[in-house]
């Protein structure tokens, strides 16, 4: 059995869960917004009060696979209702920018060209700077997960952390192995 899948899912006050019973789709409501999410047909969705479990009627290995899967989709559009998702990123070099145009994020980062990401539906940022650290912050946020490490994502395609110097877009918390460069190789 699923230690994940047979987790229950609490549901909190002022969201519903619904299931199309044709297609499969759950859909779940809340303060935040609307997410809906297809899961496997191997799985039943049942509700008992303010808790949702995920059950499958045989260990067939398609359903067994699915099985925890189902129920993380499902608690992540709970969350994402309920509190939103969020995605930190660490902007270091001399010279790289981040500013906010409208809703839309505008880069600096060392090209010959500034790169505008527009924000999809759903996806805010936000821009502070880290006086510690001397670093700017995009923030991500959003109620869909899996948008909001896409679009994470992207932006930290622009300009990966390079390995001599560590410079680059990282995200909050990464570490960047260093690599020694040419004055090591020298002394040896």
């Amino acid at each position: 059995m699923s230690r994940i899948g047979k987790a229950p899912i609490t549901v909190p006050s002022g969201v519903t869960i619904s299931v199309d019973d044709a297609t499969n789709v759950v859909t779940v409501k809340g303060p935040k917004g609307e997410l809906t999410q297809p899961i496997s047909r191997l799985l039943t969705l049942t509700q008992e009060g303010d808790k949702v479990e995920l059950a499958r009627p045989n260990n067939l290995r398609e359903a067994r696979s699915q099985h925890g899967l189902a129920r993380t989709l499902v608690n992540n559009m709970v969350e994402g209702v309920t509190k939103g998702h969020s995605k930190t990123l660490d902007i270091l070099g001399v010279g790289y920018r981040v500013t906010l145009e409208g809703k839309n994020l505008l880069l600096n980062m060392g090209y010959s060209h500034p790169i505008r990401i527009e924000a999809p539906a759903g996806i805010e940022f936000a821009v502070k700077a880290d006086e510690k650290t001397r670093t700017q912050q995009v923030l991500v946020n959003g109620i869909d997960k899996a948008a909001v490490g896409q679009i994470a994502a992207d932006i930290r395609k622009v300009r990966k952390p390079e390995p001599y110097k560590g410079k680059g877009i990282r995200y909050h918390g990464e570490v960047v192995k260093l690599k020694a460069g040419k004055r090591a190789a020298a002394k040896k």
